[in-house]
């Protein structure tokens, strides 16, 4: 073999190489962090789980009292969704940080609340001391297409600043239904 030949196989050899090094950090990045799953995705994996357990259910509840289970299940998230008006359409988690104690995971979560779509990022960070296990947010990020109403902008920089999540879906709730009011009652005057 001469020495040309023997050199272009190196360097594809040395392609090769680098290729995988990159594919393999691009594996471990994509690992480490959690997908978003949308509703489609989530029933598939439902349909799919059931599939599997066909048949496999000696010893354990039988399918059928899992399927009623899970259609129950499925009704109480319809109900809520419905009563609350949220529908979330993503939701990812990442533990940045995991010891003996303490955990730091960091959240992304979209939705609506009836028609005004929200985005949220933030940090939790759960600490247990015995049995008591205390969790607190932080870094909180809303995204919200606030355009509207100036007091909204002003919601959401409190709520960030103070990292109060249950104040922000509670209000969220109250506002978006009467934002629906108010809508369906400014569409029925035009």
């Amino acid at each position: 073999m001469d020495e040309s030949n023997f050199q272009a196989y190196e360097d594809e050899i040395q392609a090769l190489e680098e290729e995988i090094r990159l594919l393999t950090e691009k594996y471990e990045d994509m690992r480490q962090e959690s997908n978003f799953f949308s509703e489609e995705e989530i029933l598939k994996s439902i349909k799919s789980l059931q599939k599997e357990t066909q048949g496999e259910t000696k010893g354990h509840e039988s399918l059928s009292d899992l399927t009623a289970q899970l259609e129950s299940l499925t009704a109480d998230l319809s109900f809520l969704m419905e009563f609350t008006g949220f529908h979330f359409t993503s939701h990812s988690k990442k533990t940045v940080e995991k010891t003996r104690d303490r955990t730091v995971q960091k959240h992304r979560l979209s939705g609506k609340c009836h028609s005004l779509p929200f985005h949220l990022e933030f940090q939790l960070l759960e600490m247990q001391n015995n049995e008591k296990v205390s969790a607190v947010v932080s870094d909180l990020s809303i995204i919200m297409e606030s355009r509207e109403d100036s007091n909204v902008s002003k919601f959401v920089s409190r709520t960030e600043e103070h990292g109060d999540l249950l104040t922000f879906f509670r209000s969220l709730s109250t506002y978006a239904e009467w934002h629906e009011h108010r809508r369906h009652t400014f569409l029925h005057f035009k």
